[in-house]
């Protein structure tokens, strides 16, 4: 997502980097592609034409143009404005000061309301707040079905009463949270394949019964400007709190998270990163603004990590890092973790730096089941000495694991080269490119 616009962004700002002082034309012809680069990544037009205009009026200034370093003064400034454009500061749910807190979940149909009702519980589960799903989607076949089926997956309630009148529905799912003393309720409504009267008058029946903290709008980040004139649409009528954009793992330009802000006032509060329940991550306008113009996103990529590995574990392998105890069995552990941790390109582009030194670089991601599959062909002692493997106990695990023998050397070679990691992306604050871990890139 977005990736297209970052590396038209970073090919501009590359040129602009070769020239010393700016002109004004200079500034103008950037910005002539930087509208381009925008409308191409399916921005609104009215947002790109007002991005531009405001980058001009900082970037034509006598600070910038008499800068010694121009370019890096008019990439902070897009900076600025990017995360502006998608709300500045990251915006948090709002909860009630006299439980229940309702969430009401809107869209069309097919955004993802049901799959993101279900993932919104469960990051609020893992936070300590319980909640109750209520299914007031009584139009779509088989939308409670799916509903209960996501509760009993990630293991809460879901309140129904089948196909009956969805303004009832959702306001005797608040009371029944609030007889259970369940902190917090979230409610599924029905979506249409389009804006209609009928489904815009029920919203409003349901707000008004229920009194929703938040109306949170689903937008299918795959639509590109049709999802920003679809979110404004439902803002006019229900006053939309929060924006939760799901597929942002597809291949969608990404015009609706730099154009839906600013139509609509409303913020982007989520965004869904892939199918699994618990593919719903924070919306944080400077890392994604940053990630944009290859600057890396150190802090995601460093929440991540501390999703997969516990301070013992970090301490663990850092000892065995230390004396050289690091063995193959290791390895692997390392390899599974880094998996949970989602895709290894994704990760890739958020080390800063690295992406732009290897901007054409592909991990295949069968690369790790291979190197999986071979090292489970091994001994317990072939995995703790690596050295006692010789040429006939290499071809026993080609054959084992369905590879080659050249794959079972080069596997015995990234071991040795993972062990000298740390000390390698150490030499980073030194200007200089470490090798990838694990040999994985292409």
């Amino acid at each position: 997502m977005l990736e297209a616009l970052g590396e038209r962004l970073g090919a501009i700002f590359d040129r602009l980097a070769n020239r010393g002082r700016l002109s004004e034309s200079d500034v103008a012809d950037v910005l002539r592609e930087v509208r381009v680069a925008l409308l191409e990544a399916d921005v609104a037009l009215p947002v790109a034409k007002d991005f531009v205009n405001r980058i001009r009026e900082r970037a034509v200034g006598t600070d910038v143009l008499t800068s010694l370093t121009p370019a890096q003064s008019v990439v902070k400034i897009v900076y600025d404005e990017l995360v502006a454009l998608m709300g500045g500061a990251t915006a948090r749910l709002t909860f009630s000061d006299t439980p229940p807190t309702v969430y009401l979940m809107v869209g069309l149909q097919g955004s993802g309301k049901t799959t993101h009702a279900a993932k919104l519980a469960l990051r609020l589960k893992e936070q300590g707040r319980r909640s109750l799903l209520v299914a007031a989607d009584v139009y779509r076949p088989a939308a409670i079905d799916q509903l209960k089926t996501l509760g009993k997956q990630i293991d809460l309630p879901v309140f129904d009463q089948g196909q009956g009148d969805p303004v009832a529905i959702a306001r005797d799912g608040v009371a029944e949270a609030r007889r259970l003393g369940i902190p917090t309720v979230i409610i599924d409504t029905a979506g249409r394949l389009q804006i209609d009267e009928p489904l815009m008058a029920e919203l409003e029946r349901i707000k008004a019964a229920v009194k929703p903290t938040e109306i949170l709008f689903v937008a299918d980040a795959m639509t590109g400007q049709e999802a920003v004139n679809v979110a404004r649409a439902f803002n006019e009528r229900l006053a939309i709190t929060g924006v939760i954009l799901s597929k942002m793992d597809g291949d969608a330009r990404g015009g609706a998270a730099l154009s839906i802000h600013h139509l609509t006032g409303a913020p982007i509060k989520f965004v869904g990163v892939g199918e699994k329940v618990s593919a719903l991550e924070a919306f944080h306008p400077d890392r994604l603004a940053q990630r944009i113009l290859g600057m890396g996103d150190v802090l995601t990529l460093i929440e991540k990590t501390q999703s997969v590995y516990s301070e013992s574990q970090a301490e663990d392998l850092a000892k065995k890092l230390r004396s050289s105890q690091f063995s193959l069995d290791d390895f692997l552990e390392q390899l599974r973790q880094v998996r949970k941790m989602g895709s290894m390109n994704d990760l890739v582009k958020m080390i800063p730096g690295l992406s732009k030194a290897l901007p054409k670089m592909e991990i295949d991601e069968r690369d790790v089941s291979r190197i999986e599959a071979i090292i489970c062909s091994m001994t317990r002692r072939e995995r703790e000495r690596p050295d006692v493997l010789n040429g006939s106990r290499r071809k026993r695990i080609a054959v084992g694991s369905g590879t080659q023998v050249a794959d079972v050397n080069r596997v015995v070679k990234q071991f040795e080269a993972s062990r000298q990691m740390m000390k390698q992306f150490g030499n980073m604050k030194k200007g200089r490119m470490p090798r990838l871990p694990m040999g994985l890139g292409r």
